[in-house]
């Protein structure tokens, strides 16, 4: 089994195979509008048109369940991430990443890489773990997603090989991707 194993809903409402990215190297990412990582769209933009026609794809799934910090319906997501900050990878409905009605692939995901923890170097990790243990004491030992704008990294065959956390710096995701690519 791989991620191309998975079919997605696309912002116009239609299935989407991810098999459709045979052979790219992928960033999933759960995204928000309205989070302190929301800036990360500039940096995700930057690394797709950097390495965009290398064969990466970055595929964006807005997620409202932290902090409900992506209240917008997906049309205002897209438009919002456009206009603020010049998103041109894929952007796909809003989805929910934990729970019972967390999609399949994010099942799937979680499962190949689970938490190892935020950067402690980062200036929100103390918030974010001061959040997370008054919601969930035991958060470090589940595999679950903890925040928007956590990105696992793809090969070219379909395989997870790296989780990076919200807190991760972008430039270390981005010199994992050029390692894929």
């Amino acid at each position: 089994m791989s991620v191309y194993d998975f079919k997605v809903k696309t912002m116009e409402g239609s299935e989407k195979s991810l098999s459709d990215y045979s052979g790219k190297v992928l960033l999933i990412v759960n995204t928000a509008t309205e989070c302190g990582f929301t800036p990360q769209y500039a940096d995700l933009q930057a690394i797709y048109e950097a390495h965009g026609e290398k064969g990466l794809e970055i595929l964006d799934f807005p997620c409202n369940q932290f902090g409900e910090q992506a209240p917008g319906a997906d049309e205002e997501i897209h438009t919002f991430c456009t206009g603020r900050f010049g998103v041109t990878y894929p952007q796909f409905s809003k989805i929910e990443v934990n729970g019972s009605q967390a999609i399949p692939l994010y099942q799937y995901l979680v499962k190949q890489k689970g938490f190892a923890g935020f950067d402690p170097a980062h200036k929100i990790t103390s918030i974010l773990e001061g959040i997370l243990e008054k919601s969930h004491p035991d958060y470090k030992n589940e595999p679950d997603i903890k925040w928007n704008f956590t990105k696992f990294l793809v090969d070219r065959q379909g395989n997870v090989v790296e989780r990076f956390e919200p807190t991760a710096d972008m430039k270390l995701v981005e010199e994992k991707v050029k390692e894929l690519l």
